[in-house]
């Protein structure tokens, strides 16, 4: 058997060991929660945060509730800079040497996001695996393992005041991984965790068109860019010209819903799509079936979760639920309690469960990222499926897009404002905007309502975008790159008004 070979073998039989641990949390859900929620109390009994709300008191589900507050990260910061100036125990067991900094689609300082050795090793490195046991239990003759995977990361950063470290998530993943994890993947770390975006995209270029790419991992918007400049460079056609032994592309950090029509357009041979719900604080859900989009909840990786319905979402008590409560349809904001000494943390996502057996959701937005000027409630899931319905009927493809209201002045009536940049353009514009107004009319009945004989709101302002626009206002905003998304959604006209001056 040659060393490939060898390596593959290797990698199957731990990959089918994997795949038990997940047959394991389906089976049992519940019990695999209360495990987690029990041992995360258990190693932080001790720190000033367990010490404060008495873990070592706490014996059962509604005594941790009643315990423990509801957090966002405001409200938390204090313990996160304690553990940032190198302070142990604070609300995890020892000295936190990680932080996460994520600024997520706002101009809002950075946050930073405790990485213990732990939530490093079985949240995020543990997921990794169970996403690659998941594919390979999909795809049993794939042959992934016997070629390199193409991963689009972020930069990495010292933290210099104390002894701390911090950088994006992914720098941090591709700092620490060990070094026969390492030689499975292109670019190098070197390369990887280059700050300057434009000079690492030169540099991973040149680096992966000489390998054998098997597959893919990044954020879909960067990883299109990446793409199309190997093609450029290579003067190929298709991408599976280039790597013939390309099969999948593992996605996560935005919808891919805007790009599937790109990426189905850049090989001759069908990509196989796994989309993974992964962010700073954990990594909470894989695609388990080729078919469908639909994500498996990850139950036994260190995360409790719990639950607050949109409907008592910003109360000033809402009713906070878990797993054995939820139902399939409704939209719910997350909170999550984790190895990393995050305690029912508000991440600021929304997700909708699609089943109870076992536990599958899809993403459906941000608390904070939505359109509701006059009570229409627009999220990102049906902004999304509006523009996939408006694509698919006039051939259309995007690049990026966001929206913003247009609020009531006076006697006027207010409207949506939408600012897209098309990787082909309809030919009929004005039937794009009516197809993708009617479709979000379909979608959400507030919008309807406030749609309905133009009574609140006008029909929907369309506004293209010319060439590279979002690149480079994300450009002139330091956000190339790594984890940085396009706020889709937004309920002021911030974001909007900067792309629109850009635009002229």
């Amino acid at each position: 058997m040659s060393a490939q070979g060898l390596v593959n073998k290797v990698m199957e039989i731990l990959m089918k060991k994997r795949m038990r641990q997940i047959e394991n949390f389906i089976k049992y859900p519940i019990e695999t929660q209360e495990n987690t929620l029990f041992n995360n109390l258990s190693k932080a009994r001790n720190t000033e945060y367990g010490n404060l709300y008495k873990f070592n008191e706490i014996d059962n589900l509604r005594e941790f509730q009643s315990r423990v507050p509801l957090v966002t990260y405001e409200e938390f910061e204090p313990y996160i800079e304690k553990a940032r100036r190198g302070i142990a125990d604070v609300s995890w067991e020892g000295k936190i040497k990680w932080f996460a900094k994520s600024s997520g689609t706002t101009n809002a300082k950075s946050k930073f996001i405790p990485i213990s050795d732990v939530s490093l090793e079985d949240c995020h490195y543990s997921a990794g695996k169970m996403m690659f046991a998941i594919y390979l239990n999909n795809h049993p003759d794939t042959e992934i393992f016997k070629n390199k995977n193409l991963r689009l990361g972020g930069s990495s950063e010292i933290y210099q005041e104390y002894d701390t470290l911090f950088g994006d998530l992914s720098a941090i993943l591709i700092d620490n991984l060990p070094f026969y994890a390492e030689l499975r993947n292109s670019p190098n770390r070197q390369i990887s965790l280059m700050s300057e975006w434009e000079s690492k995209m030169k540099a991973i270029s040149a680096a992966v068109i000489k390998e054998d790419i098997g597959c893919l991992t990044g954020v879909p918007s960067w990883m299109l860019v990446l793409l199309h400049k190997i093609l450029e460079e290579t003067g190929k056609e298709k991408l599976d010209e280039v790597w013939p032994m390309l099969e999948v592309f593992f996605h996560g950090g935005i919808s891919f819903k805007p790009y599937k029509e790109n990426y189905e357009e850049l090989t001759h041979k069908k990509l196989n799509f796994y989309e993974i719900y992964n962010a700073s604080e954990g990594f909470f859900a894989i695609q388990d079936r080729s078919d469908s989009k639909e994500m498996l909840l990850l139950l036994d990786n260190g995360i409790f979760y719990e639950f607050i319905p949109m409907d008592e979402f910003g109360s000033a008590d809402p009713k906070v639920i878990t797993l054995e409560d939820v139902e399939v349809g409704k939209n719910y904001a997350i909170v999550i309690t984790t190895n990393g000494g995050l305690w029912r943390y508000i991440i600021g996502d929304t997700v909708k469960f699609t089943s109870t057996d076992p536990f599958r959701i899809v993403v459906t937005g941000r608390t904070k990222h939505f359109i509701n000027a006059l009570g229409e409630e627009l999220i990102i899931e049906n902004a999304e499926e509006g523009i996939r319905k408006a694509c698919e009927k006039t051939q259309a493809v995007i690049k990026e897009f966001t929206a913003a209201p247009i609020f009531m002045e006076g006697n006027k009536k207010g409207a949506h404002e939408w600012i897209i940049e098309f990787e082909k353009k309809p030919d009929n514009i004005e039937a794009f905007a009516n197809i993708l107004d009617e479709s979000l009319q379909e979608l959400n009945s507030d919008y309807e309502a406030k749609r309905y004989k133009n009574m609140t709101l006008n029909p929907l302002k369309l506004n293209i975008a010319r060439e590279n626009l979002f690149f480079d206002w994300m450009k002139s905003r330091g956000k190339l790159g790594g984890q940085n998304k396009v706020p889709r959604l937004s309920n002021t006209r911030e974001y909007l008004d900067d792309l629109l001056e850009m635009n002229r």
